[in-house]
């Protein structure tokens, strides 16, 4: 399946709204460190209800941590600043989608590292800032998984 991975999250409500993406899709969602919450934070939990035992979430201390377990996966980094539309991209089974933190998004160094395959944007009308980081996945995942046939399994 699919993988999402959140870069330095910020928002516990944006995380537990993840982990219900990931339960409801069968992603496995990577939560790079550090980040300023814990997974047990009354917020995270209530916007995760009760799908956190139904999700796959994994967590890195840090960045070098993440690349490692992506390994021989195509990194696709989402970012306002890039001119592939998420939509033309052809989405594999094991493709990780990264999104930065709020409300900065990926660094300038992650956005050009080369273990990034591509960089990608979803499309908004101009002049606006960035979608909601747990909308943004949603959209992400929703398109690879379509593109998949909405296949079950992990």
């Amino acid at each position: 399946m699919f993988h999402i991975a959140f870069v330095e999250p910020k928002i516990p409500p944006n995380t537990g709204n993840a982990i219900r993406l990931a339960a409801a899709t069968g992603a496995e969602l990577h939560l790079v460190g550090p980040h300023s919450f814990d997974l047990s934070e009354p917020q995270l939990r209530r916007a995760g209800l009760d799908y956190h035992d139904l999700a796959v979430v994994r967590q890195h201390e840090d960045l070098a941590a993440a690349w490692h377990a992506f390994t021989g996966r195509r990194v696709f980094a989402f970012t306002t600043k890039a001119k592939t539309s998420y939509a033309d991209i052809a989405y594999e089974p094991g493709d990780v989608l990264m999104f930065g933190p709020e409300p900065t998004g990926l660094s300038a160094q992650v956005l050009a590292d080369p273990r990034v395959t591509e960089r990608v944007r979803i499309p908004m009308l101009a002049g606006r800032r960035s979608l909601n980081l747990a909308n943004a996945a949603a959209i992400a995942v929703y398109e690879a998984w379509r593109q998949y046939g909405f296949a079950e399994g992990r």
